[in-house]
């Protein structure tokens, strides 16, 4: 492995970290929202905040397990799959935040930029950045020993 690949792969590898902590920084902001601040009571929304909980905590822990110990040929393609997943949850959260925040979503409406908001704001962002940077450096290859396709 020459010095440029260890450095990429080291990269990923901290992208990776970054991304499931800030995932799971989400999620706990969410259920924190849930419980301790009664969006549990508001119609659709408390299950959404429920459910992001549930989901972010599921990928940012996947992300962090050992997957080659488990799955070997899958790990790299199912890691990616699980950054992608990561990505787009805490992209539409972001989006379902300025929704509620410049309109309404599913007939609620939040305004002001409480404690609270600004750690899912600042928490997705970081998933957001830190999973595509991963995608970007990681080499991930499709499992077929035929088809050597990477992603970068």
């Amino acid at each position: 492995m020459t010095a440029k690949n260890h450095t990429r792969t080291i990269l990923a590898g901290v992208a990776l970290v970054v991304g499931a902590a800030a995932l799971l920084a989400t999620g706990a902001d969410h259920l924190y929202e849930y419980v301790a601040e009664g969006f549990s009571t508001v119609p659709t929304i408390g299950t959404l905040f429920l459910l992001n909980f549930i989901a972010a905590t599921l990928v940012g822990v996947a992300l962090l397990l050992p997957l080659r110990r488990l799955a070997k040929r899958l790990a790299d393609p199912l890691r990616a799959l699980l950054a992608l997943s990561g990505i787009g949850m805490a992209a539409l959260s972001l989006i379902a935040l300025w929704i509620s925040e410049s309109s309404s979503l599913f007939g609620f409406t939040d305004s002001g930029f409480r404690s609270t908001i600004v750690v899912a704001i600042v928490a997705e962002s970081i998933a957001v950045v830190a999973l595509t940077a991963y995608l970007a450096l990681a080499d991930v290859r499709v499992a077929h020993p035929q088809m050597r396709l990477r992603t970068h």
